[in-house]
């Protein structure tokens, strides 16, 4: 919600009566503000939950994944859903499988004059991916978003040099975590625009459901992935049921792991490289924080040859 012209003048005043500016950053200009959440009356805490984003006049509200209070585990799920003794050798799916309720062109559902400023999992799961890829992505690593938006959820305090691969270029735009992007259509053409072994983590947030050639776009993630390099998949129960592909839509979420997991055998990874994980954190509310929506990993290692 955008704030009123009121408090965004109090805002800046506190700013500038702090030694605070908006740090400018090439298309956009980003402020980030200590927010008071009430807990109790009249008892009121401090947390840095979001950024306020400044973009064609109006401001946006990105979580930050941090301050939330909330405890983060990880359950580990491998051998309940990495089981290839128990696959078909080869690619088991026929096209009908990926076909969708809505098979019309993508762009049509992602207008770039409408971009979906809009949170796809709740704040508890941002929180808990944010905290996942603190542990999981090392500073200064070369990072790939593919099926990026306006939000990438990496941690605000890590050095990476991020890109971003996405339908709607005003979304990528307002990005303001990635370094530069490409707006591509991978369901009309899987193919990733990057020399061999130029990243060392590729990225996929809530979006494999989508993607009707996951398998091939997969392979291209192996390619331009360096040697020891990971992908990080991450999945929650969300979705918009005409995208999603019909394979999909009658599966439990255990179900939607092994199925992913069978993406990654499929494209060439290593099902002994290959985790997957559940870092749901504890459900309900805690200062004005809802945790509600389940969130899981799935993620494999390139091998070195």
């Amino acid at each position: 919600t955008a704030m009123s012209s009121t408090t965004r003048a109090v805002l800046l005043a506190a700013a500038a009566a702090s030694g605070l500016a908006p740090q400018e950053q090439s298309r956009r200009c980003v402020l980030t503000w200590t927010l008071l959440q009430p807990v109790v009356q009249p008892v009121w805490a401090e947390s840095r939950r979001f950024i306020e984003v400044e973009a064609d006049g109006r401001v946006i509200r990105r979580l930050t994944g941090d301050g939330t209070g909330l405890e983060f585990g990880r359950k580990d799920l491998t051998a309940e859903v990495v089981v290839p003794a128990e696959w078909p050798t080869s690619f088991p799916w026929s096209a009908g499988d990926f076909r969708r309720l809505d098979d019309s062109n993508d762009a049509l559902f992602y207008p770039e004059d409408s971009p979906k400023l809009v949170y796809h999992i709740d704040e508890g799961a941002v929180a808990a991916l944010t905290n996942y890829y603190r542990s999981e992505i090392p500073p200064n690593a070369d990072v790939l978003d593919i099926c990026s938006s306006w939000v990438s959820h990496f941690p605000s305090d890590l050095p990476i040099n991020a890109v971003g691969v996405g339908i709607n270029r005003r979304e990528l735009e307002l990005n303001t975590q990635l370094d530069s992007f490409k707006a591509l259509d991978l369901n009309a053409a899987p193919v990733l625009p990057f020399p061999d072994r130029s990243f060392d983590v590729v990225t996929c947030c809530v979006s494999i459901d989508y993607l009707v050639k996951p398998v091939d776009v997969l392979r291209e993630v192996s390619r331009v992935l360096r040697p020891g390099g990971k992908v990080i998949i991450s999945q929650s129960n969300r979705l918009f049921v005409t995208k999603a592909v019909k394979l999909w839509l009658s599966m439990s979420d255990l179900d939607h792991l092994e199925l992913i997991a069978q993406y990654l055998y499929y494209a060439g990874f290593d099902p002994e490289a290959t985790r997957a994980y559940d870092v749901t954190p504890a459900r309900g509310s805690f200062l004005g924080v809802t945790s509600k929506d389940p969130l899981f990993i799935v993620q494999a290692t390139r091998q070195q040859a």
